[in-house]
């Protein structure tokens, strides 16, 4: 029976392993990417394996192998299939389980692609995908074996790698954080540009703490993904584009909700290139934007709320925070009152233990009435109603953040916290 050491990191739980493995004893210095469709509707979703494909290096962390690094909407467990070990684990979200909350997906089954990375294994192993409900129970679930040795898995990456230039390169990929910033809707005559807003967003995010003091644990690289149109789609203006990912604004009818469902040709512009975090800069003045966690950011680059934007969509893709803005329902069709959010800035009180309770003065009131005062409203910690879209029973940690509105200069302390003990999980070694 294993067992395990209960470690508390920045304010955070984390089960370890005693016996975690070594990288070289399982894994060798490749990435495979596992393309899935996920399919369905409300009612019920399926997980299916559309293709393997095998990329040269390996970006992604060396240990805490088989720890989440958060929970997540789903997760990848890579199993050893000779001893039942597992070996490595991940989590993410997809847009695919955003949509099945939608009127549409009540009445019609569709089809999403996800794609994930994973190290090369050096023997068989079994791979699982598991998605989570809102109750944060398992409503699809699919395992398959992966043989390493199988001559149909895809070899990528070797040839034909898309031009690219680094921002910032801090260390090896091995070391350090590898995030691609890709071009979206830039011609071949636009790279120059792209570059510049490539800039633009890296230095965004580096003038946010914890970025900022941990600058040094990543490597920034701009990918000139080049497309046969300038712009983005928009469908409510009946534009339609040729583009590198095939984005487009109004996604589930929502005017400034900016997304792709081509999932793989991100990956294939990327191939041959270490990443693990992805930024799609879209070249329009139309505002808008999405992040999904450990999926991408993509937003607009000509807009002037572009920097607040994109840092805020990577606290999503990067960090799995949740948004801290509120709708006028006062339910939300995704944080049931009874279940405890996973990600770490919002809360339903139910396990708040496991979330900011630690950083609240004593006698603070629960909820606490809105900061007014303009040296606080960023800073003070409270539980404060409204988050998460619903103005009742989900709570944030202050007045206003970067998660909440564009105007916030810094994320929240609780927002920092998380941020940092996930930078930290993913270098510290």
């Amino acid at each position: 029976m294993k067992k395990f050491l209960l470690c508390w990191a920045l304010g955070g739980c984390i089960a370890l392993p005693m016996n975690a493995q070594n990288f070289d004893d399982y894994f060798t210095d490749k990435t495979l990417r596992l393309d899935y469709i996920f399919t369905g509707d409300a009612h019920h979703q399926d997980i299916c394996l559309d293709e393997i494909c095998s990329l040269p290096q390996w970006a992604g962390r060396r240990h805490h192998l088989s720890e989440l690094p958060l929970e997540g909407n789903g997760n990848v467990t890579v199993t050893d299939k000779a001893t039942g070990k597992v070996i490595y684990r991940t989590s993410f979200s997809s847009l695919f389980q955003e949509w099945i909350s939608e009127a549409e997906a009540f009445h019609t089954r569709r089809g999403f692609e996800n794609s994930f990375l994973i190290p090369y294994p050096k023997q068989p192993v079994t791979v699982t995908v598991e998605l989570q409900d809102k109750f944060r129970k398992t409503s699809a679930s699919m395992s398959h074996e992966v043989r390493p040795d199988d001559i149909l898995i895809h070899q990528k990456g070797t040839s034909r790698i898309t031009p690219h230039r680094y921002l910032l390169q801090s260390g090896t990929a091995e070391d350090c954080i590898d995030v691609a910033i890709m071009a979206e809707g830039y011609t071949a005559q636009e790279m120059d540009l792209f570059y510049q807003d490539a800039e633009k967003a890296c230095r965004a995010i580096f003038d946010h703490e914890p970025f900022k003091h941990l600058k040094d644990r990543f490597n920034i690289v701009a990918v000139a993904s080049e497309s046969l149109d300038s712009g983005v789609s928009i469908p409510r203006q009946q534009e339609w584009k040729s583009t590198a990912v095939s984005s487009h604004f109004d996604t589930f009818y929502s005017d400034r909700y900016l997304t792709t469902r081509s999932v793989k040709s991100i990956h294939n512009w990327l191939a041959g290139i270490p990443y693990e975090h992805i930024i799609i800069l879209a070249n329009t003045d139309t505002y808008g934007g999405g992040g999904i966690y450990n999926s991408y950011t993509l937003t607009t680059a000509h807009h002037p709320m572009f920097e607040p934007v994109v840092v805020h969509e990577f606290g999503h893709s990067f960090g799995g925070l949740a948004d801290e803005y509120a709708y006028g329902d006062p339910e939300s069709p995704f944080y049931p009152k009874t279940v405890e959010p996973w990600e770490q800035n919002i809360t339903t009180l139910v396990h708040f233990e496991d979330k900011w309770k630690d950083l609240i003065p004593e006698g603070t009131p629960i909820p606490t009435p809105a900061e007014t005062d303009p040296k606080t409203l960023y800073t003070k910690v409270g539980v404060y109603e409204g988050a998460g879209y619903t103005t009742k029973g989900v709570y944030r940690p202050t007045t206003e953040c970067r998660m909440k509105i564009n105007e916030a200069p810094q994320f929240c302390p609780v927002c920092q916290r998380a941020l940092e003990k996930l930078i930290r999980f993913y270098t510290d070694k």
